[in-house]
């Protein structure tokens, strides 16, 4: 894809994770699962996580939505495998966006979700197994969480479908 000046809109990085998306799948024993989603570009994401020994040892991921949210999903996936639960909570959107050597700016927004469906699959994780959950982590999920309400109260119909879509998989 190019602009009107030739260039590449999109690094040879992110182009790649695309067409060949790193652990790309349903997990269906995950410990943690996040989803989020913006209604808006119509990106939606789950992250699944295996742990063991606070550690990361599997993730999978399903996106639905722009190049870009794919590209990110699975570059979050490969930032995260093997490290512990400490290390995960504290990857950063500049992390995703340097390891695909760059994003157009009105996609950005594509690493801040997949962020988000990790913190929330953290979450998922960490309340499943009765563990103390880090106050950035809790802030983050109660935002998720006000951002999921009024996008459910606004767009129900569509929610209801989506859901039901992604259980028949």
């Amino acid at each position: 894809m190019s602009n009107s000046n030739g260039s590449q809109l999109y690094t040879d990085e992110v182009m790649e994770h695309f067409k060949e998306p790193h652990n790309y799948g349903k997990m269906r024993d995950a410990d943690g699962i996040g989803k989020v989603g913006n209604i808006r570009c119509g990106d939606v994401m789950w992250l699944y996580i295996k742990v063991e020994d606070n550690v990361i040892k599997d993730v999978k991921f399903e996106a639905y939505g722009c190049l870009a949210a794919i590209a990110t999903s699975s570059v979050i996936t490969d930032l995260i495998k093997g490290k512990s639960i400490k290390e995960a909570v504290e990857l950063k959107k500049e992390e995703i966006i340097e390891q695909l050597g760059d994003l157009p700016q009105v996609k950005v927004h594509c690493s801040v979700l997949g962020v988000d469906a990790l913190l929330e699959a953290i979450y998922d994780y960490l309340q499943k197994q009765g563990k103390k959950i880090p106050e950035k982590v809790k802030q983050r999920h109660q935002k998720n969480k006000k951002a999921k309400e009024k996008v459910e109260e606004q767009y129900e119909d569509w929610s209801k479908v989506e859901e039901k879509l992604h259980e028949q998989e």
